[in-house]
C-alpha cells in the first residue's frame, strides 16, 4: 500500500501574528483616544498610554513566539510615529510657541524614516543594529533596553503631562514648565524626570538624522558607481 504524502502544517499568515494583532489593537486604541482627547482628557491619557504599553508588549510577543517580521516592524514604527505626531500637533495648538512641537514632529519623522530606509537599503536585519556607529550614546541607546525604554517612556509621559496640565489653548510652554517644576510636587518630579529623558531622546534623533543621512548618501553614491561600471 502506497504511503500517503504527508501534508505540511498550514503556515500562519504574517497578518495574524500575535504581535501584529496587538498592533491592530493599538491603532484602534489611538483612534478612540484622539476622538475623545478634548472631551475627556483623562480617558485620552489612559488609552494613549495603554497603547504605548502595548508597544512594548508586541515586541515581547514577537520574541516569545518567534514571530518577528518586516511587516510587524513597519506597522510598529508607523503606529508609533503617527500617534506621537498627532499628539505633537495637538500640543502645538495648545502651547506657544507652537513651532517647538512642530519641530519635534519633523525631527521625529525624519530621523526614523532615514533610519528605516537606510537599514533596508543596506540589507540589515534590524534598524536597531548600530554596531558600526561611532557614537557611544547611540550604541548605549540601542544596546541597553532599559535606557531606551526610559527615554521613550519619558517622551510620551512628558507629552501627556503637558496636555493634561494645559488649561487653555494659549499657554506659554516655558511658563507652564517652570511653574510646574517650582511646585515641588510629585508632578514636578515626574515632569523633571521626563524632561531629562525626552531631551536625551531628541539628541538621539539628531544623531540618527546626521548618521543615516551620511550613510544614505554613501550607499546611493556606491550604487550609482556600481551601475555605471555595469553599463560600461
Amino acid at each position: 500500500m502506497a504511503n500517503k504524502p504527508k501534508t505540511r502544517p498550514r503556515q500562519l499568515s504574517v497578518y495574524l501574528y500575535v504581535p501584529n494583532i496587538i498592533g491592530y489593537i493599538r491603532i484602534l486604541l489611538n483612534c478612540y483616544a484622539f476622538a475623545q482627547c478634548f472631551s475627556s482628557k483623562r480617558l485620552f491619557a489612559v488609552l494613549y498610554f495603554l497603547s504605548f504599553v502595548c508597544d512594548a508588549l508586541d515586541g515581547w510577543c514577537a520574541r516569545k513566539f518567534n514571530q518577528a517580521s518586516t511587516f510587524g516592524a513597519v506597522l510598529d514604527m508607523v503606529t508609533d510615529r503617527i500617534s506621537t505626531a498627532c499628539l505633537l500637533v495637538i500640543l502645538s495648538q495648545v502651547y506657544r510657541p507652537s513651532l517647538v512641537f512642530l519641530s519635534l514632529l519633523a525631527l521625529d519623522i525624519a530621523s526614523h524614516w532615514l533610519q528605516m530606509y537606510s537599514t533596508f537599503l543596506v540589507g540589515k536585519a534590524s534598524h536597531k543594529d548600530v554596531k558600526d556607529s561611532s557614537s557611544w550614546l547611540f550604541k548605549l541607546y540601542y544596546g541597553n533596553r532599559m535606557f531606551m525604554g526610559y527615554c521613550c517612556v519619558a517622551c510620551e509621559v512628558l507629552y501627556i503631562a503637558l496636555f493634561l496640565i494645559a488649561r487653555s489653548h494659549t499657554e506659554n510652554l516655558m511658563d507652564v514648565i517652570v511653574t510646574t517644576l517650582k511646585q515641588g510636587s510629585p508632578l514636578s518630579f515626574l515632569v523633571a524626570l521626563s524632561l531629562f529623558g525626552c531631551s536625551i531622546k531628541q539628541v538621539i534623533n539628531i544623531i540618527q538624522v546626521a548618521t543615516y543621512t551620511l550613510k544614505l548618501d554613501q550607499t546611493c553614491t556606491y550604487l550609482i558607481q556600481f551601475r555605471i561600471v555595469l553599463l560600461n
